[in-house]
């Protein structure tokens, strides 16, 4: 039974982590700091790699586990819902960009028309 109870802390130990960085998710995307939120991003990827690499254990079925969820699911929501928001943005700009560089290589090639040889 020791080896669950260690490999129950190890798991919480995660799932602490887990929390922290989702916390740190919301604040690098209220931010707009996309760079520090994607490198935060692969951080939390590695960590549910080890999550999953975990023997059998049964922390999910403790108070703290179930404490731990109901804290990270609404930060989940809002970093789900903001990195959307911030995507779209993105998209919309990028559209903008590539239709201003449409735009302004037509103009070009107006102008060129409209010179007198």
């Amino acid at each position: 039974m020791h080896e669950n109870a260690d490999v129950n802390e190890q798991a919480a130990a995660l799932w602490r982590k887990y929390l922290v960085l989702s916390k740190e998710l919301l604040k690098f995307i209220n931010q707009q700091d996309i760079d520090t939120f994607l490198e935060i991003v692969d951080q939390r990827c590695a960590l549910v790699d080890k999550m999953k690499a975990l023997p059998p254990h049964t922390f999910r079925k403790t108070k703290e586990f179930a404490d731990l969820v109901e804290e990270i699911k609404p930060i989940d929501m809002q970093v789900i819902y903001k990195a959307r928001t911030w995507l779209n943005k993105s998209r919309h700009n990028t559209s903008a960009v590539k239709a201003y560089d449409l735009t302004s290589s037509f103009g070009s090639a107006g102008n060129f028309f409209n010179r007198k040889y």
